[in-house]
This record gives structure tokens, C-alpha cells and sequence, in this order.
């Protein structure tokens, strides 16, 4: 049995692999009447879509998105969404050296001892191509948002780390977020993070990186205690994409560097609301959303795909060594960014469907 569908009112359920025919999704749960097209969903595939600087991997997709089902008259009928991108720059043969082999960090072998097959042309199901259709769920999951929460919300991603450099926080701007190739916040940290690639890639490594999401305008409240808790959930969405090993919620892993005193949101009361004197929680206590933004971040691994030459077995269970040629991110990271928007979004919108 294999689990490709994440939600539970507003759910999608993934399909396709890396290179095969096309990708898609098919999404349930979304309310009738809300205005939708491929209009609303292909500016934020374009953010993801490969190929849109020498930093990200050079295979050419356009992933022009196709609504199928779902709509009618340009809104939606409250029927499943189904949604397909067709795969236009495979290059399969850049995988047959490796057709026996495991790549070391890939889930070549995790998949095989499971199924007894894999897909060795990039990867099959477990490719970063899949998160395109994740991606086309986050922009439904917008307008879902949108309708219930009166468009108020708003959802940015950023990188904040490459491999072992930061940003400065006290230099963040959200409107330089799109301006450069790597949704930095930070103007001053994107020509160290350059030299940081183009070394890596020229001795055949990659890099890790960071990625942080905040979202403006939730109320509080969204949410629920113990299991079905919204942090919880967006830490399984996150932890869902490829590469991900890690996911903190507001100050995260830093809290253990503080005390109880200093950590804690302290309250008080202006124009008659109740405020917070900080965020240390990420906008989230008990489960539920405080009113303050939300404040989570994810680390994506370096990228496994390397031309380093690396130790591995094959499918007889014999050792041998590997260097994995073709196109691959030199840093997987940068074009996660648009992926955790559109993961957060999803649970947000989920949430909005429960509760409100």
C-alpha cells in the first residue's frame, strides 16, 4: 500500500514520475463558486520550474499546467480538481550507467527493498519533479484561503542559509525576495552564496540549505490540541518533500539556548485586543494560531546527485562506486522555496476548512 495523498477536507493526491509521460494531481474538497483557471495556478509553477538560472538544474520544462475537471465556466463546481503537466525534456539515457546501481543519499535503494522494481530515470516517484503538482495544489489552496479568510493572507518563503553562510535577519525585505535567483532576503548574501555554488559545483559537490516561511493575516484560532495540531501538520507537509530532514515551528532548536523568562510571549492589551510582546512560538500555541504571523523553517540536504565519485552496491548486492552525471541542482534547496509555500498553504487551507 502507498500513501499519495495528504489533507483531509481539502486533500490532493499526486501522480506521475520523473519521466514519464506527464505528472498530475487531482484535489478534493474545494468549495464551488471560487473563481479559478490555469491563469491563477501557473505563476507560481513558473516560480519552480527548472532551469531559470545556472544555479537550479538545466532541464527545460515549461510545466504549463491543465485543469481537466473540476471547473466550469471558470469556477470551480466543488467536484475533485484534477490538474496535468506533460514532461517534455526527459533524458533517460543520462541514467543508464546507473541502471543496477544505488545512488548513495537516493531513495534507489530504500524503493527497491520496498517494491522489488524502481524507476531509475531520475528517480521515478521519488524525484524533486513530483513537487511541481504541489506546487499547482498550493495556488488551489490560495484561493481557497482567499475565500474564507477574505484575502488577507499573506504567504512568502525565503532562502535564509546555503550550506554554512546566513542571512542577516536585520537586513530582511520581502520585495528583494523575487528579485534575485535565490528568493533571498538578504541583498548582501546572494554574491557569497554565487562563489558558494559555482565552488561546489566545480569540485562535483552540492549544498544544503535553509528555507524559511512566514505567513501574515491568520486569525487566531485555526487548529486543534493534541493530534490534530496545526504545527504538527505543517511539520508533516514539510517533512513530506524531497531531501527535507528537519522542521522547526518559531524559534525552534534555538529555544534551547534560551530560559524560560526570555522564551515565553509575554501579553498585554491594545485598542482592547490582546497583543504579544513576541513571536519565539512561531504564531502557534497548543496546536492553535495566536493571531501572530506564522514562523516556520525547513533544511533540504545537499543534493545526492554529485559527480564525486562515491562508494555504493547494486542490485546483486555487490560494491561498487558511483558518479551520477546528468542535469541536478547543484543546491536542491532554491527551488524548495515555492514548494514550502505551497505545503503550508495546502495545511492552512485545510485548516480554514475545518474550522471556519
Amino acid at each position: 500500500m502507498t500513501f499519495n495523498t495528504l489533507g483531509k477536507i481539502f486533500s490532493f493526491t499526486t501522480w506521475g514520475e520523473s519521466h514519464g509521460r506527464a505528472i498530475g494531481c487531482v484535489i478534493d474538497g474545494v468549495p464551488s463558486n471560487i473563481k479559478l483557471s490555469e491563469k491563477d495556478i501557473q505563476p507560481y509553477l513558473d516560480k519552480r520550474k527548472p532551469g531559470l538560472s545556472k544555479f537550479t538544474t538545466q532541464r527545460k520544462e515549461k510545466d504549463a499546467i491543465e485543469i481537466l475537471s473540476g471547473t466550469f465556466e471558470g469556477k470551480t463546481t466543488g467536484h475533485p480538481i484534477s490538474l496535468i503537466i506533460y514532461n517534455q525534456d526527459q533524458k533517460s539515457k543520462d541514467y543508464k550507467d546507473i541502471k543496477y546501481k544505488f545512488r548513495p543519499g537516493h531513495a534507489d535503494y530504500t524503493y527497491w527493498a520496498k517494491y522489488g522494481i524502481r524507476d531509475y530515470r531520475g528517480g521515478g516517484r521519488s524525484s524533486a519533479r513530483e513537487t511541481a503538482m504541489r506546487v499547482a495544489a498550493g495556488a488551489v489552496a490560495r484561493k481557497v484561503i482567499e475565500k474564507k479568510l477574505n484575502n488577507k493572507v499573506i504567504i512568502t518563503g525565503a532562502l535564509t542559509q546555503i550550506g554554512k553562510e546566513k542571512i542577516n535577519y536585520s537586513n530582511w525585505s520581502d520585495s528583494y525576495i523575487i528579485k534575485n535567483n535565490f528568493w533571498s532576503p538578504d541583498k548582501k548574501i546572494v554574491p557569497i552564496w554565487e562563489k558558494q555554488i559555482n565552488n561546489a559545483r566545480k569540485n562535483g559537490s552540492s549544498l544544503g540549505a535553509i528555507i524559511e516561511i512566514r505567513v501574515k493575516g491568520l486569525p487566531a484560532g485555526l487548529g486543534d490540541p493534541v493530534y490534530e495540531k496545526i504545527d504538527s501538520d505543517i511539520a508533516k507537509a514539510l517533512m513530506s518533500i524531497n531531501a527535507v530532514k528537519g522542521v522547526e515551528i518559531g524559534k525552534g532548536f534555538d529555544s534551547v539556548n534560551e530560559e524560560g523568562i526570555s522564551n515565553v510571549d509575554e501579553m498585554r492589551i491594545k485598542n482592547k485586543k490582546p497583543i504579544f510582546l513576541s513571536n519565539n512560538n512561531g504564531g502557534i500555541l497548543g496546536g492553535i494560531t495566536t493571531g501572530q504571523d506564522l514562523i516556520c523553517r525547513f533544511v533540504v540536504k545537499p543534493t545526492s546527485s554529485i559527480l564525486s565519485t562515491k562508494k555504493t552496491i547494486n542490485t546483486k548486492m555487490r560494491e561498487t562506486t558511483i558518479s551520477t552525471k546528468g542535469r541536478h541542482d547543484p543546491c536542491v534547496g532554491i527551488r524548495a522555496v515555492p514548494v514550502g509555500e505551497a505545503m503550508v498553504a495546502t495545511t492552512i487551507a485545510d485548516h480554514c476548512l475545518r474550522y471556519l
